[in-house]
């Protein structure tokens, strides 16, 4: 029986993932309560987190000594750091994957300075896995054009993703056209899809934000704070489209996995906006929700659980695209900036983390 909200949210098929990874989050033992106590089943982190998590307190300073002792360059330095958390939070959710393998994933990005680079962006990928060597992690891979390219190679050769930053629903096709050409070159060079892991992480409320803005402008905001929710849920048309049918059967007949959709940045922005909004209008089975803090503090309190939401009014999140469009919001454009300013966000966060890694050098020199 379900003994909190998210306990019983969880039981609906939606898989409660932590929005955060760092030293403190695994030494105070806080991460082992998220997992007893709010149904928490998996990790995710990005640039920001990290460069938040190192510049709070000292709790890499330890082995951050050591590291600068033998290491020059910051962002070897930053990966040891990094590494040693994915593997310490892998091995604390290996349980939850031992028991089926489709949750206790643990997410590592690679460096966004590579977000454009396509063998740039594959080779790094591949050396996260090396590095962390845990079967229960996921490596981040923007959903750029050139990423795309990354995510197939990835996926042929055989390891596990976390697609990254997707903001459309043309592009949510492209990365799952991507997964599936991946999975079918792996199954024709003889490798096994069984051991290959991916979910497609759509972002959310950054959608409202900016579409919020231009309606503003526009003096539509009759029309404001809904795409968000109805991209959302169009994702979740394509997810079942695509993964049944004959092409998809072939490889489901190997024992692959589809790559579920996994609701990013589900904390309302707008403080008008219930701040369980993203959870409660995104219920669905096989889908993932990764909460920051105070959303899953939130829902465990006043969240309601009405239903599989996510399938509710698709018809009208169509009408709503038409609306916007003539209202004057163009969607793709405001999906490209999403985009494009995601990417340069987590690239300013990672130049930030190797300036605070050369600044602690500095100060525990002395």
């Amino acid at each position: 029986m379900a003994s909190s909200r998210l306990h019983e949210l969880s039981a609906r098929g939606v898989s409660v993932w932590v929005d955060s990874l760092s030293r403190e989050l695994l030494e105070t033992g806080r991460l082992a309560r998220l997992v007893e106590e709010d149904a928490a089943v998996g990790v995710t982190s990005n640039p920001t987190i990290f460069e938040q998590a190192l510049s709070s307190g000292g709790w890499y300073d330890d082995q951050l000594r050591d590291v600068l002792e033998r290491v020059s360059d910051g962002k070897a330095a930053f990966l040891e750091l990094a590494v040693e958390d994915v593997r310490r939070a892998c091995d604390l959710l290996r349980p939850v994957w031992d028991a089926g393998g489709k949750d206790g994933y643990v997410s590592l990005e690679v460096d966004p300075e590579l977000a454009y680079d396509r063998d740039g962006t594959l080779g790094e990928a591949l050396l996260l896995h090396e590095l962390v060597d845990r079967p229960n992690a996921l490596v981040k891979i923007p959903a750029t054009e050139p990423g795309l390219g990354a995510i197939e190679d990835a996926i042929a050769a055989g390891r596990s993703i976390n697609v990254t930053l997707i903001f459309s629903l043309e592009r949510h096709a492209a990365v799952a056209e991507a997964y599936v050409r991946g999975l079918e070159r792996l199954l024709e060079a003889g490798g096994d899809p069984r051991r290959v892991a991916s979910v497609a992480s759509f972002f959310v409320s950054r959608v409202d934000t900016e579409t919020d803005r231009r309606l503003e402008e526009l003096g539509r905001t009759e029309l404001a704070g809904r795409l968000a929710v109805a991209n959302a849920k169009l994702a979740y048309q394509t997810y079942l489209e695509v993964f049944s049918g004959e092409r998809w059967e072939r490889l489901a007949g190997a024992r692959a996995s589809p790559p579920r959709c996994l609701w990013a940045s589900t904390s309302t922005k707008n403080p008008v906006y219930r701040d369980v909004l993203y959870v409660e209008e995104l219920i669905g089975p096989d889908t993932v929700n990764t909460m920051p803090f105070e959303t899953i503090a939130a829902f465990q309190d006043h969240g309601e659980i009405r239903g599989e939401t996510l399938l509710e009014d698709v018809d009208e999140a169509r009408a709503l695209l038409e609306e916007l469009a003539e209202a004057g919001v163009d969607y793709a454009d405001v999906t490209a900036t999403l985009e494009r300013e995601g990417v340069e966000k987590f690239a300013d966060s990672f130049r930030q983390l190797l300036a605070g890694i050369e600044a602690r050098r500095a100060a525990l020199a002395v």
